[in-house]
């Protein structure tokens, strides 16, 4: 059995070369992914940052704890309240309390990140002058040193800055230390640009004395040790980085396994359907259907133990390298690196050896069948090329495709907007589509060479009925087409559909003529937003970002975002998609939820936690759809008191005139930084921005896709037309040149990538036709978006790889004359 299965293996290597590349491609990636898993486990705790030198940090209450049966459940609120006044006073008594502000600063030139602070805090990070002095000045700041660079000038004490926050001379520069970008001013300034101190350090060692007076006020703690990482800014990122970075690994390793079963079991059945003559002569010589498909699998055992083991290698090397990738792009924290662990390893070896026996088992089973009758057949027109298992195979996934489909239509439409069902769900209908292909690859391809059939000359026929003849070949062939660009067309037409969902959305929000949004989280300053008010013939609405939770059915604590503004101001500004009440109806003994929420009738009463954690129990004034997820709450300024005004709507009065009003708005705003957007403009400005990790795991899903695609085409086509040498010394004897029979081999590959593409394509549209009918469901009806320029890049690519393929084993075949490989047996 082992000298058989080696001496097919080295007479065919050609046809096995493929599925050796894709396997162990597959196997790599799922040890890198592995790899990169097991060595995220563990996440090593973050050290204080900016009160790395503090003695204890009092932080506010910034966590909302609602207990419920099965414990308490905890979320963080969207305005952190500030330590209690009484607290300070108690404070004050131990020694200097120095109170903690962050603000954004932009300044020209300078990052986007770039961050302000008190400069009695750079102490408690160990920032040290490097040149100058501390400011002194509401004029005067320091600057770390890691943005200072701007090309080859540096900037240095004496050097004034434009920023957002004023006009500002730089007196010092000190030590950049790695995890932000500061501007510091001095104590009583910060004050003045950021009101609202959360946090303060208190400058003594007695920590003991310190929680005692921090005892009993609401919320508020005292962080010491490794404790006062949590006083810095966003200190749970490097998780959610590693939580991101794996979900993208874990998609990439699923569509790795998914479409390298793919390209393993097209091979081995296409292999097995070139074999009919060998393998009925094995059964003329006695060879049982059993000793046959024993053959078939021990050759698809050896291809995977050999292609596992060198993905495993692969993996070993490549992960490495791609830890290193991850960190340049951001895409993880600067500690991430891969650590040895032996369990990927086996997880990929015993996988990849799993799949290749499970592409080989299709094929085996039909070799086994095999009548000995086939040795003498020389015609090579396929017949029964769908047999009874593949049909009901494919016939079970479309039913459940479409089953899944209708029920998550009829409980829960939301469902098929999030990226896990969108990756995930699209699979199933992949798959029955390949499984059925060819039950449509003979009508579809009459259909495509309809017209190049009816040109002059014998070329269209010839390629029209090879390729209707030849249904396993084409079928092989239009199998790794179909799957690449279905999931092009499934993954970047989801996103692109929902993106122009939230457009849609937006669009029919709005009914103001402009939208003014400040340049920072601290939103507008009131003499700001006293100009807004005054700009001559608006009607303006300010309005604040916060959150309101819920609890559902008394233990899934639920944050929704919300909107606070003026009922009656509102009314002028913006258009709810409202399913019932009206906007007038709220007040700040109500709310207005979504249709989403457990309780969603009007004039019901819920109970809910405001955003900074106040709890109150409000009446439903109004209830909006659900759509995409951005119809949140809204409620009034009273139920937002600390949320910073960050939205202004402006709608013209009559006979206002656009121009004079837009010059308003901007003189009034000023150097504030924040942005006057017409109506067009703040619409084409909501189509959300893809999410780097999300879009770096969409793009390694496709790029395996498409590299899987390249690697079956190329198998495929030299694989077939080695098989048709005999045919195409036929066609020169009977008097075609040798550049009419590449253009041939060449146009029927082509049209063949065309049959792959039209069914990926009809694929991609069922099932961006699904999400389409969940967001109809939800109120929302935007069009829906097939990524015509990325799948027509995907065909190109697929045709060159199949056109060359072809041309280059057809042009090798030709070298020997005709009549000789006319009489050569194929």
């Amino acid at each position: 059995m082992l000298s058989s299965a080696l001496t097919t293996l080295r007479a065919r290597w050609a046809g096995f070369a493929g599925s050796f590349v894709a396997l162990a491609l597959g196997v790599g990636l799922l040890t890198v992914m592995g790899l990169a898993l097991a060595s995220s486990l563990d996440v090593p705790e973050r050290k204080p940052e900016r009160f790395a030198a503090a003695p204890a940090v009092v932080k506010g209450a910034d966590t909302l704890r609602v207990p419920t049966a099965i414990g308490d459940r905890v979320h963080k609120l969207a305005q952190p309240r500030p330590v209690p006044d009484r607290v300070k006073a108690r404070l004050r008594r131990l020694g200097p309390v120095v109170e903690d502000r962050s603000f954004g600063v932009r300044a020209a030139g300078g990052p986007r990140d770039l961050v302000g602070h008190p400069w009695s805090t750079a102490a408690f990070a160990s920032y040290h002058l490097k040149e100058g002095r501390a400011p002194r000045a509401a004029d005067e700041v320091v600057v770390s040193d890691d943005w200072a660079e701007r090309g080859a000038a540096r900037i240095r004490p004496g050097e004034r800055l434009r920023t957002d926050r004023g006009g500002a001379r730089v007196v010092g520069v000190v030590g950049g230390l790695g995890f932000e970008n500061a501007v510091f001013y001095t104590d009583r300034r910060a004050a003045e640009l950021s009101p609202h101190s959360v946090q303060l350090v208190v400058r003594t060692n007695d920590t003991a004395a310190v929680r005692a007076a921090v005892r009993g006020a609401d919320g508020a703690r005292v962080l010491t040790g490794d404790a006062r990482r949590l006083a810095d800014a966003d200190p749970e990122r490097d998780g959610e980085a590693v939580v991101a970075m794996n979900a993208m690994f874990g998609t990439a390793g699923g569509v790795a396994a998914f479409v390298s079963v793919f390209v393993v079991a097209s091979t081995f059945a296409f292999a097995v359907a070139q074999r009919r003559r060998e393998f009925g002569l094995l059964r003329m010589a006695g060879a049982t259907p059993v000793q046959v498909r024993r053959t078939v699998l021990f050759e698809a055992l050896l291809i995977g133990v050999l292609a596992s083991a060198a993905g495993c290698v692969l993996g070993a090397y490549a992960a490495p390298q791609l830890a290193e990738w991850v960190v340049e792009e951001e895409l993880a924290p600067r500690w991430f690196t891969v650590q040895h662990h032996n369990w990927p390893f086996h997880v990929a070896f015993w996988t990849g050896l799993l799949v290749a026996l499970a592409g080989a088992v299709a094929a085996a089973w039909r070799a086994g069948r095999t009548p000995p009758a086939e040795a003498l057949r020389e015609a090579s027109v396929d017949t029964r090329t769908m047999t009874w298992g593949r049909a009901l195979g494919g016939g079970a996934l479309l039913l459940a495709a479409v089953v899944t489909l209708a029920f998550s239509l009829a409980t829960d439409p939301g469902e098929l907007l999030h990226r896990k069902t969108y990756v995930l769900r699209p699979m199933l209908l992949i798959a029955g589509v390949a499984l059925l292909a060819p039950l449509v690859v003979r009508p579809l391809t009459l259909l495509l060479a309809w017209l190049p059939a009816r040109l002059p000359g014998a070329g269209g026929m010839l390629m029209r009925e090879n390729a209707a003849t030849g249904i396993r070949r084409t079928a092989a062939v239009a199998a790794p087409v179909l799957v690449t660009v279905a999931l092009a067309g499934s993954l970047l037409g989801a996103t692109e559909t929902l993106n122009e969902a939230k457009v849609t959305e937006e669009r029919s929000r709005t009914a103001a003529d402009f939208v003014v949004t400040s340049a920072g989280p601290d939103g507008f300053g009131r003499a700001t937003l006293r100009r807004l008010h005054r700009v001559a013939g608006t009607e303006v609405s300010a309005t604040s970002s916060t959150t309101v939770h819920t609890l559902e059915e008394g233990v899934a604590l639920i944050e929704s975002p919300a909107r606070a503004g003026d009922p009656a101001r509102l009314r002028a500004t913006v258009r709810l998609p409202l399913a019932a009440g009206k906007l007038s109806d709220l007040d700040d003994d109500s709310v207005i939820v979504n249709e989403e929420w457990a309780h969603h009738k009007v004039g019901e009463r819920v109970t809910v936690w405001l955003g900074d954690g106040t709890r109150k129990t409000l009446r439903i004034a109004a209830v909006m759809t659900t759509g995409t997820g951005d119809n949140g709450v809204y409620v009034t300024p009273h139920n937002a008191r600390r949320a910073p005004v960050d939205r202004v709507d402006v709608r013209l009065r009559n006979g206002a005139e656009a121009a004079a009003v837009a010059a308003g708005l901007r003189e009034a705003v000023g150097q504030s930084g924040a942005r006057v957007h017409t109506a067009r403009e703040w619409v084409r400005a909501a189509r959300p921005a893809a999410n780097r990790t999300t879009r770096a795991g969409l793009f390694l899903v496709l790029g395996i896709a498409l590299l899987y695609t390249g690697i079956a085409l190329a198998n495929t086509m030299v694989m077939s037309t080695s098989d048709r040498v005999r045919e195409l010394a036929l066609l020169r004897l009977t008097g075609a040149t040798r550049w009419q029979v590449l253009r041939t081999v060449a146009a029927e590959a082509a049209m063949v990538v065309a049959v792959g593409g039209a069914l990926g394509t009809a694929v991609a549209g069922l099932n961006l036709a699904g999400m389409w009918g969940a967001l109809g469901l939800l109120s929302v009806r935007p069009p829906i978006q097939l990524p015509w320029a990325a799948l027509g890049g995907v065909l190109a690519a697929c045709a060159a790889v199949a056109v060359s393929s072809a041309a280059a084993s057809a042009a090798l075949s030709m070298r020997r004359r005709p009549a000789e490989l006319a009489g050569a047996r194929g």
